[in-house]
């Protein structure tokens, strides 16, 4: 260690447990830092970096007392709170895969397994702060918001000799400097012509955003697929493989991907708030229940938990209830009220009247009891509508609709658009999903509970024409249904074989055929259930 460095940092030691805060403090002080403050919980570091400048903080990765050090992370980078001229160590003695996984995903500058001897924290810490010193300038541009100045900065650094110890890590900032900076053309070049010499992981995922940014995608798509495939990309690139089918609008696809990551790395919660607004527009309730579940989970002792991922747990629950057989509503309504309780527990003085009033209102539409839901939505105000948080009125207008106020419920929609168009900060998928639930809501005025009820009775009446647009109606909000599925490729083959007609061909088409037996197929279907497909399989088969 360069003694008159170690002099010269100002050090911020973030541990509650005595024994590891000792020897950390006996370890610095033989490497000769001298200026060290600690602090055990993440309230008191927060208001210390908050206050002052840090050239290096050190922090435990699981702090017991409130907050763990991956959140606190997580919050600094997430608010631009840590200057990138601070060197951030994380410590830990737990090494376990999902651990090590959601460190290096975040990016740190350096990560400590413990036990660590004085030499090896002497290796590390002398190598990070002569890093960070000597990229300095650069660092200072970066704070202040001047990223072209940093680029140019960057550039003199890398014409200097003397630097080149530190050119991989300058290089690496270049590239992240110009994408930043929107020069997508002179990153997309910057990158190949690294890889030319050597190709690393880091310049191939660089040239894979280049190449997203630009609409290149298929180029994109050829070098991610590679990447997925390794153990030290495949993080990074199943979320840009998701990014990918974002774009494209496959939402089913990038559910798939973003749920691949999560296993990976199970404590990214922006992640499962992906997945959660993902399931939402793919319409499939079960996931969106578990993504919920998820954040409740994870976000226990951070910044992240809130009331409102507790309520969302509830409301994913009764959109999944509105979809589900009898018994596994009854589940799905015990396990809704327990979060509720959680909620009450942890939260007692949250102002949520309202937004209990809405989900005590759908639980009693779950339960036949719409008269008593329209009771309740009718004590309501509509003067809060501006001030209400985005979730809670999405949920007053499922809560509206299915009691039958489908303009009342359009209207909350609409206000929901707006107040998402006018918040840049809003996630587009949200925005997407709101702007589904509005068609889906204008043209479909039953609700998914009571749509597949509406076309059995009108199959069951004859009235085959009409149970077929119900059917379809349904299984446009519900298409992971078996039974519903079942239901709609049962009355169209029925409707094609009796009538031969164009419009019934139209009815069931390659695709409509192939969604349904997709959805049979992945689901569970009752012995009844299980005979009737078979003969529908026969029928379709003889028409085909």
């Amino acid at each position: 260690m360069n003694l008159k460095l170690a002099r010269q940092t100002r050090v911020l030691v973030i541990d509650d447990q005595v024994l590891a805060k000792g020897y950390l403090k006996y370890s610095l002080e033989e490497l000769g830092f001298q200026n060290i403050e600690y602090a055990d919980r993440v309230s008191t570091a927060l208001t210390y970096i908050r206050r002052n400048h840090y050239d290096l903080i050190v922090c435990s990765y699981d702090l017991k007392n409130e907050q763990d050090g991956y959140f606190l992370y997580d919050q600094l980078k997430e608010h631009n709170e840590l200057p990138p001229s601070t060197a951030f160590v994380f410590i830990s003695a737990d090494t376990t895969a999902d651990i090590v996984h959601s460190i290096v995903e975040l990016q740190p500058d350096d990560f400590l397994a413990k036990p660590f001897t004085v030499r090896e924290l002497d290796r590390r810490l002398g190598r990070l702060l002569t890093r960070k010193h000597a990229l300095k300038p650069v660092y200072h541009f970066i704070e202040q918001a001047a990223l072209d100045k940093a680029l140019l900065e960057l550039e003199n650094f890398l014409t200097e000799p003397k630097n080149s110890e530190f050119f991989p890590l300058a290089l690496k900032l270049k590239g992240e400097l110009l994408l930043a900076c929107a020069h997508f053309e002179e990153a997309k070049e910057f990158y190949q012509a690294i890889i030319n010499v050597q190709n690393f992981t880091w310049a191939q995922l660089g040239l894979i955003r280049s190449f997203i940014a630009l609409d290149q995608d298929e180029d994109a798509e050829k070098l991610v697929i590679e990447l997925a495939l390794r153990q030290d990309s495949m993080l990074a690139a199943y979320d840009l493989i998701a990014a990918l089918q974002i774009k494209h609008k496959e939402f089913e696809d990038a559910l798939e991907s973003v749920e691949v990551a999560s296993e990976i790395s199970p404590r990214n919660i922006h992640r499962h708030a992906k997945a959660l607004d993902l399931s939402r527009l793919t319409h499939d309730y079960e996931s969106q229940f578990e993504a919920a579940k998820k954040i409740v989970k994870i976000a226990k002792n951070s910044i992240h938990d809130k009331p409102e991922i507790y309520l969302n747990v509830a409301r994913a629950g009764i959109d999944f209830a509105m979809t589900a057989d009898d018994e596994l509503t009854k589940r799905l309504i015990r396990q809704s009220m327990e979060y509720l309780k959680q909620l009450k527990n942890n939260f007692p003085k949250a102002d949520i009247d309202d937004q209990l009033k809405v989900i005590d209102a759908r639980l009693l539409y779950l339960e036949d009891e719409t008269e008593n839901a329209k009771a309740l939505l009718d004590q309501l105000s509509n003067d809060s509508w501006e001030t209400e948080s985005i979730e809670g009125l999405l949920d007053k207008a499922k809560a509206f609709h299915e009691v039958g106020f489908q303009e009342h419920a359009l209207n909350i929609l609409d206000l929901i658009e707006r107040r998402c168009n006018n918040d840049p900060a809003q996630s587009q998928l949200f925005l997407q999903y709101v702007q589904q639930e509005k068609t889906e809501k204008a043209e479909i005025k039953l609700s998914p509970k009571a749509l597949n009820n509406s076309a059995v009775n009108q199959y069951q009446r004859g009235d085959l024409e009409k149970a077929l647009q119900t059917f379809r109606q349904a299984f446009t909000i519900m298409p992971k249904n078996p039974s519903i599925a079942l239901n709609l490729l049962q009355a169209a083959a029925i409707n094609l074989r009796e009538t031969n007609s164009d419009a019934a061909k139209d009815a069931l088409s390659t695709h409509l055929i192939h969604n349904c037996l997709k959805a049979i197929e992945s689901g569970k279907l009752t012995e009844e259930q299980e005979q009737r497909y078979q003969r529908v399989r026969k029928v379709l088969k003889d028409l085909t």
